[in-house]
Protein backbone atom coordinates (compact mmCIF):
# COMPACT_ATOMS: atom_id res chain seq x y z
CA UNK A 1 0.00 0.00 0.00
CA UNK A 2 1.36 3.41 -0.92
CA UNK A 3 0.28 6.27 1.31
CA UNK A 4 1.05 9.81 0.16
CA UNK A 5 0.65 12.66 2.61
CA UNK A 6 0.02 16.34 2.04
CA UNK A 7 3.66 17.04 2.79
CA UNK A 8 5.02 15.26 -0.24
CA UNK A 9 7.49 17.18 -2.45
CA UNK A 10 6.85 18.67 -5.86
CA UNK A 11 8.15 15.62 -7.69
CA UNK A 12 6.36 12.30 -7.54
CA UNK A 13 9.42 10.31 -8.58
CA UNK A 14 10.10 8.98 -5.09
CA UNK A 15 6.77 7.26 -4.67
CA UNK A 16 6.73 3.47 -4.49
CA UNK A 17 9.70 2.62 -6.74
CA UNK A 18 8.07 4.73 -9.47
CA UNK A 19 9.73 7.03 -11.99
CA UNK A 20 7.15 9.50 -13.12
CA UNK A 21 7.29 13.05 -14.47
CA UNK A 22 10.18 15.27 -13.37
CA UNK A 23 10.32 18.94 -14.31
CA UNK A 24 13.01 18.49 -16.94
CA UNK A 25 11.19 15.63 -18.60
CA UNK A 26 7.96 17.54 -18.71
CA UNK A 27 9.56 20.67 -20.06
CA UNK A 28 10.90 18.57 -22.91
CA UNK A 29 7.44 17.11 -23.51
CA UNK A 30 8.59 13.57 -22.79
CA UNK A 31 6.88 10.88 -20.79
CA UNK A 32 8.89 8.80 -18.37
CA UNK A 33 6.26 6.49 -16.96
CA UNK A 34 6.80 3.10 -15.39
CA UNK A 35 5.80 -0.11 -17.12
CA UNK A 36 2.08 -0.66 -16.84
CA UNK A 37 0.84 -3.66 -14.86
CA UNK A 38 -0.20 -6.80 -16.70
CA UNK A 39 -3.81 -7.91 -16.40
CA UNK A 40 -4.96 -11.48 -16.81
CA UNK A 41 -8.51 -10.47 -17.70
CA UNK A 42 -9.67 -8.46 -20.70
CA UNK A 43 -8.02 -5.09 -21.19
CA UNK A 44 -9.18 -2.51 -18.63
CA UNK A 45 -11.34 0.31 -19.94
CA UNK A 46 -10.10 3.79 -19.04
CA UNK A 47 -12.21 6.93 -19.38
CA UNK A 48 -10.93 10.52 -19.17
CA UNK A 49 -13.43 13.23 -18.18
CA UNK A 50 -12.17 16.76 -18.76
CA UNK A 51 -13.42 20.31 -18.54
CA UNK A 52 -14.12 22.50 -21.58
CA UNK A 53 -12.52 21.45 -24.85
CA UNK A 54 -12.91 25.08 -25.94
CA UNK A 55 -9.95 25.63 -23.60
CA UNK A 56 -6.65 24.83 -25.34
CA UNK A 57 -5.28 23.38 -22.09
CA UNK A 58 -7.78 20.53 -22.19
CA UNK A 59 -7.26 19.97 -25.91
CA UNK A 60 -3.60 19.40 -25.02
CA UNK A 61 -4.61 17.13 -22.17
CA UNK A 62 -6.79 15.05 -24.48
CA UNK A 63 -4.06 14.85 -27.12
CA UNK A 64 -1.48 13.73 -24.56
CA UNK A 65 -3.79 11.08 -23.15
CA UNK A 66 -4.72 9.79 -26.60
CA UNK A 67 -1.06 9.59 -27.61
CA UNK A 68 -0.29 7.60 -24.47
CA UNK A 69 -3.26 5.33 -25.07
CA UNK A 70 -2.16 4.74 -28.69
CA UNK A 71 1.24 3.65 -27.41
CA UNK A 72 -0.39 1.15 -25.04
CA UNK A 73 -3.29 -0.34 -26.98
CA UNK A 74 -2.31 -3.77 -25.72
CA UNK A 75 -2.61 -2.62 -22.10
CA UNK A 76 -5.93 -0.73 -21.98
CA UNK A 77 -8.75 0.70 -24.08
CA UNK A 78 -9.47 4.40 -23.84
CA UNK A 79 -12.15 7.06 -24.32
CA UNK A 80 -12.12 10.79 -23.55
CA UNK A 81 -15.00 13.20 -22.94
CA UNK A 82 -14.97 17.00 -22.54
CA UNK A 83 -17.52 19.72 -21.83
CA UNK A 84 -18.69 22.25 -24.41
CA UNK A 85 -17.92 25.16 -22.06
CA UNK A 86 -16.52 25.71 -18.59
CA UNK A 87 -19.91 25.80 -16.86
CA UNK A 88 -21.49 22.77 -18.53
CA UNK A 89 -21.36 20.91 -15.22
CA UNK A 90 -24.21 18.55 -16.12
CA UNK A 91 -22.16 17.17 -19.01
CA UNK A 92 -19.43 16.09 -16.60
CA UNK A 93 -21.92 14.37 -14.32
CA UNK A 94 -23.43 12.58 -17.33
CA UNK A 95 -19.99 11.53 -18.57
CA UNK A 96 -19.03 9.93 -15.26
CA UNK A 97 -22.41 8.20 -14.97
CA UNK A 98 -22.13 6.92 -18.55
CA UNK A 99 -18.70 5.43 -17.83
CA UNK A 100 -20.20 3.75 -14.75
CA UNK A 101 -23.08 2.34 -16.83
CA UNK A 102 -20.60 1.09 -19.45
CA UNK A 103 -18.63 -0.62 -16.68
CA UNK A 104 -15.36 1.20 -17.16
CA UNK A 105 -12.55 0.13 -14.84
CA UNK A 106 -10.83 3.52 -14.38
CA UNK A 107 -12.13 7.08 -14.61
CA UNK A 108 -9.60 9.92 -14.69
CA UNK A 109 -11.41 13.13 -13.78
CA UNK A 110 -10.56 16.85 -13.93
CA UNK A 111 -13.63 18.27 -12.14
CA UNK A 112 -15.27 21.50 -13.23
CA UNK A 113 -17.14 21.80 -9.94
CA UNK A 114 -15.28 20.59 -6.86
CA UNK A 115 -18.44 19.92 -4.86
CA UNK A 116 -21.00 18.83 -7.46
CA UNK A 117 -18.75 16.10 -8.88
CA UNK A 118 -18.37 14.33 -5.52
CA UNK A 119 -21.75 12.57 -5.80
CA UNK A 120 -21.12 10.92 -9.21
CA UNK A 121 -17.58 10.04 -8.08
CA UNK A 122 -19.00 8.34 -5.00
CA UNK A 123 -21.34 6.31 -7.25
CA UNK A 124 -18.41 5.26 -9.41
CA UNK A 125 -16.39 4.17 -6.39
CA UNK A 126 -19.35 2.22 -5.03
CA UNK A 127 -19.54 0.44 -8.39
CA UNK A 128 -15.94 -0.70 -7.93
CA UNK A 129 -14.43 1.74 -10.41
CA UNK A 130 -11.07 3.36 -9.68
CA UNK A 131 -11.34 7.15 -9.84
CA UNK A 132 -8.26 9.32 -10.25
CA UNK A 133 -8.82 13.00 -9.43
CA UNK A 134 -6.41 15.19 -11.43
CA UNK A 135 -5.96 18.92 -12.09
CA UNK A 136 -8.70 20.26 -9.77
CA UNK A 137 -9.15 18.83 -6.28
CA UNK A 138 -12.55 17.64 -5.16
CA UNK A 139 -13.86 19.45 -2.08
CA UNK A 140 -12.57 17.88 1.14
CA UNK A 141 -15.70 18.53 3.18
CA UNK A 142 -17.95 17.18 0.42
CA UNK A 143 -15.79 14.04 0.25
CA UNK A 144 -16.12 13.57 4.01
CA UNK A 145 -19.89 13.92 3.83
CA UNK A 146 -19.98 11.36 1.01
CA UNK A 147 -17.77 9.00 3.00
CA UNK A 148 -15.00 8.78 0.42
CA UNK A 149 -11.23 9.15 0.74
CA UNK A 150 -9.69 9.97 -2.62
CA UNK A 151 -6.19 11.16 -3.45
CA UNK A 152 -5.61 14.31 -5.51
CA UNK A 153 -3.00 14.23 -8.28
CA UNK A 154 -2.27 17.77 -9.33
CA UNK A 155 -0.26 20.99 -9.08
CA UNK A 156 0.06 23.56 -6.33
CA UNK A 157 -2.17 26.19 -7.91
CA UNK A 158 -1.59 28.68 -5.13
CA UNK A 159 2.17 28.44 -5.50
CA UNK A 160 1.99 28.80 -9.28
CA UNK A 161 -0.27 31.84 -9.12
CA UNK A 162 1.99 33.45 -6.54
CA UNK A 163 5.02 32.84 -8.78
CA UNK A 164 3.60 34.78 -11.73
CA UNK A 165 2.06 37.32 -9.37
CA UNK A 166 5.49 38.02 -7.87
CA UNK A 167 6.93 38.33 -11.39
CA UNK A 168 4.30 40.99 -12.05
CA UNK A 169 5.12 42.68 -8.74
CA UNK A 170 8.80 42.71 -9.67
CA UNK A 171 7.97 44.35 -12.98
CA UNK A 172 5.62 47.01 -11.57
CA UNK A 173 7.23 47.70 -8.21
CA UNK A 174 5.51 48.46 -4.90
CA UNK A 175 2.21 50.27 -5.34
CA UNK A 176 1.60 48.88 -8.82
CA UNK A 177 -2.11 48.90 -9.58
CA UNK A 178 -3.54 45.53 -10.63
CA UNK A 179 -6.78 43.65 -11.23
CA UNK A 180 -7.49 39.93 -10.94
CA UNK A 181 -9.63 37.84 -13.29
CA UNK A 182 -10.75 34.79 -11.31
CA UNK A 183 -11.83 31.38 -12.60
CA UNK A 184 -15.05 29.50 -11.83
CA UNK A 185 -15.86 30.07 -8.14
CA UNK A 186 -17.09 26.45 -7.96
CA UNK A 187 -13.62 25.07 -8.78
CA UNK A 188 -10.95 24.49 -6.14
CA UNK A 189 -8.13 25.53 -8.47
CA UNK A 190 -9.80 28.90 -9.06
CA UNK A 191 -9.93 29.48 -5.31
CA UNK A 192 -6.31 28.45 -4.89
CA UNK A 193 -5.08 30.66 -7.72
CA UNK A 194 -6.97 33.61 -6.25
CA UNK A 195 -5.20 32.97 -2.94
CA UNK A 196 -1.85 32.85 -4.75
CA UNK A 197 -2.55 36.15 -6.50
CA UNK A 198 -3.59 37.68 -3.17
CA UNK A 199 -0.34 36.41 -1.64
CA UNK A 200 1.61 38.19 -4.38
CA UNK A 201 -0.38 41.39 -3.92
CA UNK A 202 0.42 41.40 -0.20
CA UNK A 203 4.05 40.33 -0.46
CA UNK A 204 4.81 42.46 -3.50
CA UNK A 205 3.13 45.57 -2.10
CA UNK A 206 0.74 45.87 -5.03
CA UNK A 207 -2.51 47.84 -5.01
CA UNK A 208 -5.48 45.63 -5.90
CA UNK A 209 -8.13 47.67 -7.70
CA UNK A 210 -10.66 44.90 -8.31
CA UNK A 211 -11.12 41.13 -8.57
CA UNK A 212 -13.95 39.42 -10.45
CA UNK A 213 -14.60 36.12 -12.17
CA UNK A 214 -14.68 35.63 -15.94
CA UNK A 215 -15.43 31.91 -15.49
CA UNK A 216 -12.27 30.81 -17.38
CA UNK A 217 -13.76 32.13 -20.65
CA UNK A 218 -11.96 34.27 -23.26
CA UNK A 219 -14.86 36.45 -24.41
CA UNK A 220 -16.15 37.02 -20.89
CA UNK A 221 -12.63 38.06 -19.89
CA UNK A 222 -12.48 40.44 -22.86
CA UNK A 223 -15.69 42.14 -21.72
CA UNK A 224 -14.61 42.22 -18.08
CA UNK A 225 -11.21 43.72 -18.91
CA UNK A 226 -12.85 46.34 -21.13
CA UNK A 227 -15.08 47.30 -18.20
CA UNK A 228 -12.11 47.33 -15.82
CA UNK A 229 -10.21 49.74 -18.07
CA UNK A 230 -13.24 52.04 -18.26
CA UNK A 231 -13.63 52.01 -14.49
CA UNK A 232 -9.94 52.09 -13.58
CA UNK A 233 -7.98 54.05 -16.16
CA UNK A 234 -4.68 53.61 -14.28
CA UNK A 235 -4.46 49.79 -14.37
CA UNK A 236 -0.84 48.68 -14.70
CA UNK A 237 -1.11 44.92 -14.39
CA UNK A 238 -3.50 41.98 -14.73
CA UNK A 239 -3.47 38.58 -13.08
CA UNK A 240 -5.58 36.12 -15.10
CA UNK A 241 -6.31 32.76 -13.49
CA UNK A 242 -5.92 30.95 -16.81
CA UNK A 243 -4.51 31.66 -20.24
CA UNK A 244 -7.89 31.52 -21.98
CA UNK A 245 -8.88 34.58 -19.97
CA UNK A 246 -5.46 36.15 -20.55
CA UNK A 247 -6.15 35.99 -24.30
CA UNK A 248 -9.34 37.98 -23.78
CA UNK A 249 -7.47 40.46 -21.61
CA UNK A 250 -4.77 41.05 -24.23
CA UNK A 251 -7.45 41.49 -26.91
CA UNK A 252 -9.13 44.17 -24.81
CA UNK A 253 -5.82 45.91 -24.12
CA UNK A 254 -4.97 45.91 -27.84
CA UNK A 255 -8.39 47.33 -28.70
CA UNK A 256 -7.80 50.15 -26.22
CA UNK A 257 -4.48 51.00 -27.86
CA UNK A 258 -2.50 50.06 -24.75
CA UNK A 259 -0.62 47.05 -26.09
CA UNK A 260 2.40 46.32 -23.92
CA UNK A 261 1.55 49.12 -21.48
CA UNK A 262 -0.48 46.90 -19.15
CA UNK A 263 1.43 43.82 -17.99
CA UNK A 264 -0.45 40.52 -18.02
CA UNK A 265 0.27 37.17 -16.37
CA UNK A 266 -1.68 33.95 -16.86
CA UNK A 267 -1.70 30.25 -16.05
CA UNK A 268 -1.49 27.07 -18.25
CA UNK A 269 1.09 27.91 -20.94
CA UNK A 270 -1.23 27.12 -23.83
CA UNK A 271 0.37 27.55 -27.28
CA UNK A 272 -1.65 30.68 -28.09
CA UNK A 273 -0.01 32.75 -25.35
CA UNK A 274 3.58 31.93 -26.25
CA UNK A 275 3.77 34.48 -29.12
CA UNK A 276 2.21 37.06 -26.80
CA UNK A 277 4.94 36.47 -24.23
CA UNK A 278 7.61 36.76 -26.93
CA UNK A 279 6.05 40.03 -28.15
CA UNK A 280 5.83 41.49 -24.65
CA UNK A 281 2.03 41.50 -24.56
CA UNK A 282 2.19 39.03 -21.68
CA UNK A 283 4.82 38.88 -18.99
CA UNK A 284 4.56 35.25 -17.83
CA UNK A 285 2.42 32.17 -17.44
CA UNK A 286 2.61 28.87 -15.56
CA UNK A 287 3.05 25.48 -17.21
CA UNK A 288 1.35 22.65 -15.33
CA UNK A 289 1.98 20.04 -18.03
CA UNK A 290 -1.60 18.97 -18.70
CA UNK A 291 -0.82 16.35 -21.35
CA UNK A 292 1.55 14.53 -19.05
CA UNK A 293 -0.85 14.91 -16.11
CA UNK A 294 -3.54 12.95 -17.94
CA UNK A 295 -1.10 10.17 -18.89
CA UNK A 296 0.07 10.02 -15.30
CA UNK A 297 -3.55 9.76 -14.15
CA UNK A 298 -4.08 6.76 -16.42
CA UNK A 299 -0.94 5.18 -15.03
CA UNK A 300 -2.04 5.67 -11.42
CA UNK A 301 -5.49 4.28 -12.17
CA UNK A 302 -4.08 1.12 -13.71
CA UNK A 303 -1.74 0.68 -10.77
CA UNK A 304 -4.69 1.00 -8.41
CA UNK A 305 -6.38 -1.78 -10.37
CA UNK A 306 -3.23 -3.82 -9.75
CA UNK A 307 -3.55 -3.29 -6.00
CA UNK A 308 -1.81 -0.04 -5.11
CA UNK A 309 -3.65 2.65 -3.15
CA UNK A 310 -2.95 6.35 -2.70
CA UNK A 311 -4.20 9.07 -0.41
CA UNK A 312 -3.55 12.74 0.28
CA UNK A 313 -2.09 15.12 -2.27
CA UNK A 314 0.35 13.90 -4.93
CA UNK A 315 1.89 17.15 -6.17
CA UNK A 316 2.76 17.43 -9.83
CA UNK A 317 5.21 19.92 -11.25
CA UNK A 318 4.74 23.52 -12.28
CA UNK A 319 7.10 25.95 -14.00
CA UNK A 320 6.88 29.67 -14.65
CA UNK A 321 7.34 30.53 -18.33
CA UNK A 322 8.73 33.90 -19.44
CA UNK A 323 10.18 35.17 -22.72
CA UNK A 324 13.55 33.76 -21.67
CA UNK A 325 12.06 30.24 -21.83
CA UNK A 326 10.67 30.58 -25.36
Amino acid sequence: MTKISNTCGRNVRAFSRRRVLGTGAMAAGSLFLPALPAFAQDKPKVGLVMKSLANEFFKQMQAGAEEYAAQNTDKFSFAAVGMKDERDFAAQVDAVENFVTQQYDVIVLAPADSKAMVTPVAKALQAGIKVINIDVALDEEAKKQAGIDLAFFGPDNREGAKMVGMALAGELGAGGKVVILEGNPEADNAKERKKGFDDAVAEGGLTLLDSKTAHWETEEANTLMTNFMTQYQDIQGVMAANDSMALGVVKAIDAAGKSGEIKVVGFDNIPAVQPLIKEGKMLATVDQFGAQMAAMGIDYGLNELAGETYSGWVKTDIKMITAADL
